[in-house]
């Protein structure tokens, strides 16, 4: 059995690192990436994810510095995503240094191009970013896909869209709950079981991560295959070890 990945995410606004809260971009964490990644080196992460959140492509050209960057110093593999609807983009992000790139609003909106990428690139390289949220729905409520960093409504159910990259050719997916995200309370494991009882390619867990204990929730509750964070990791010294450390504790089967 595959061990579990623990994945730190550094979220990109005009080539620095900030915070993110339900995928509003505000607090500047590292003004240079770099260091946050020669910290993770250290600390025995799997992987590392590098999403570029910038409100438009007037900074773009900052952002593949970012990834040059961050790729030479990285020793374990690096996923990049934002702003790419093109197999021309991912030429050039793989060119650069990244080893997978992670697809979202194009996906949705244009669904042969996964399968495109997936031919062009393997489907190991290619992950998609499903970004759901709650929605009212009688007396209760349903999941629903949102695109264009969280702000526009799809009408997909994530459950079913997993399903149809997962066909499409995705070789992994990166879950994010919109309304847990930046907000300190864990995983929401019901959205994240229903999305791994939907496929069979890996699931990556991501927002609401406040404590360790819900790395492990994460895994155990939700079934995910990796889980990853972002704020936490930036402002808890030696984080991503000290997670490590505790998730193994737990039982949880982790490369340390």
């Amino acid at each position: 059995m595959l061990k579990k990945r623990l994945i730190p995410v550094l979220i990109i606004r005009d080539g620095q690192v900030v915070q993110s809260i339900q995928f509003k971009h505000t607090n500047v964490i590292h003004a240079m990436p770099a260091t946050a990644v020669d910290f993770f080196n250290r600390w025995a992460v799997d992987e590392i994810v590098i999403l570029d959140v910038s409100r438009n492509l007037s900074r773009r050209g900052k952002f593949y510095d970012v990834v040059s960057e961050l790729s030479k110093k990285c020793f374990v593999p690096l996923s990049v995503g934002g702003w790419i609807t093109s197999v021309d983009e991912i030429r050039k992000l793989l060119r650069i240094g990244a080893d997978k790139v992670v697809l979202n609003t194009k996906a949705v909106e244009c669904p042969d191009f996964v399968r495109e990428s997936a031919e062009l690139f393997g489907t190991q390289c290619i992950v998609v970013s499903i970004d759901a949220k709650k929605k009212a729905n009688g007396n209760g409520f349903l999941y629903e896909v949102y695109i264009d960093r969280g702000r526009k409504p799809t009408g997909l159910s994530p459950f079913e869209w997993a399903r149809k990259v997962q066909e499409l050719g995705a070789g992994e997916i990166f879950l994010n709950c919109i309304d847990h995200d930046g907000f300190r309370k864990g995983y929401d494991l019901e959205l994240l079981r229903g999305v791994v009882a939907s496929v069979d390619i890996p699931v990556i867990a991501m927002g609401g991560v406040f404590k360790w204990e819900h790395l492990v929730e994460g895994i155990e509750k939700g079934g995910a295959d990796a889980v990853a964070a972002a704020n936490i990791f930036h402002y808890t010294e030696h984080s991503t070890k000290k997670a490590k450390v505790f998730m193994k504790e737990k039982g949880v089967d982790v490369r340390m």
